[in-house]
């Protein structure tokens, strides 16, 4: 595929060309990793007993900027995939989606990252991780699209690219740039403790951008883990470990339950929808999509309870739709689901 050479041995993706997100005030930036997940065909069986498996894009921060795209939002994506035909075809998924892909890079030396999920009989999961190392562990800062992530109205982000270097210090860069230009800073740490060196290093790597973030998302096993095994559910435990005075919102996933959340000046809980899962793969992306579609148009949630509750609960039925079909991307809702979903539940 035709493109520009860039530094690291990298080739540009010629740029989304929907004009969707450009030059848009209620951008929503996504940086990290995306990557191909294969997944069995059928539901609760470990993977040396799976008869085959079906491939779908993934990929945390991938997965979000397609959440917002399919909710009616704009998005972009910054990351690495190999110079192969699942990069091109994770590149081209994106457009599909109207995600602006131009801050794509492309790594000639390095494949795009796989991941084998098994879907136990509950419909959660298990990984199993190939990159060794994956291109997305080689973006430069020297490869950032900056002009790309100084429209940002929001910045969002995981804690896997913070792993392993060359990718950690563009993470770093990226967030300051983004800072400076006034963006929103969103952390959802989507832990994954076999990608790290050991538990301390992950919670270390975790923690080290803790207090730059505006929003974060996390979940009641990611309490546990981050605060030592500290009661999740406690609220003097999440305001005085997880709760740093530059945040605006921390909240908190429950799954099925819905979300606890805490500001400076409010704290509460809003309920979730109750579906039968097939998969939860994709439910906090959707979850977190789903908030910052509604954040990215209205920044004053996070002054007004009454908003914000109305933005959790649309955030809550993002992430109950997801979980009714398999795999991530696809089972991304748009806005009109959404607001059925809301309909329904309201009326029964």
């Amino acid at each position: 595929m035709a493109g520009n050479l860039t530094t690291g041995g990298t080739q540009d993706h010629p740029a989304n060309t929907n004009g969707k997100s450009a030059n848009n005030n209620s951008l929503v930036v996504c940086f990290g990793e995306l990557l191909i997940d294969f997944v069995p065909t059928v539901g609760g069986v470990s993977l040396a007993e799976a008869p085959a498996f079906k491939k779908a894009p993934g990929g945390a921060p991938a997965n979000v900027a397609v959440g917002v795209s399919k909710l009616g939002g704009s998005s972009a994506f910054i990351g690495k995939v190999g110079d192969d035909e699942f990069g091109y075809m994770l590149a081209d998924i994106l457009k599909q989606n109207n995600v602006d892909n131009s801050g794509m890079r492309f790594d000639h030396s390095a494949r795009t990252a796989l991941a084998f999920v098994t879907l136990r009989a509950d419909g959660e999961r298990e990984f199993l991780f190939f990159r060794h190392p994956s291109a997305d562990m080689r973006l430069h800062e020297s490869e950032l699209d900056i002009n790309l992530i100084k429209q940002a109205k929001i910045f969002h982000y995981g804690s896997i690219s913070l792993i392993e270097e060359p990718c950690k210090s563009a993470h770093l860069a990226a967030m300051n740039i983004a800072k400076r230009s006034g963006s929103i800073l969103s952390y959802d740490p989507n832990l994954r403790l076999p990608l790290w060196p050991s538990a301390e290093a992950g919670r270390n790597g975790i923690m080290s951008i803790w207090d730059q973030a505006d929003l974060i998302k996390v979940s009641e096993d990611e309490i546990t883990f981050l605060t030592g095994g500290d009661d999740p559910y406690d609220d003097n435990v999440v305001m005085k470990k997880l709760f740093h005075p530059n945040l605006k919102l921390l909240v908190v996933t429950e799954g099925s339950a819905g979300c606890r959340y805490y500001t400076k000046a409010f704290k509460g809980r809003v309920p979730g929808i109750e579906v039968k899962p097939v998969d939860t793969t994709g439910a906090g992306d959707a979850f977190v999509s789903g908030l910052l579609s509604r954040l990215a148009s209205d920044l004053k949630l996070f002054q007004d309870e009454k908003r914000l509750r109305e933005a959790l609960f649309f955030a809550n039925a993002c992430g109950a739709i997801t979980v009714t079909e398999r795999g991530a991307i696809p089972a991304l809702p748009t806005k009109k689901a959404v607001l059925d979903a809301l309909n329904k539940f309201s009326a029964s």
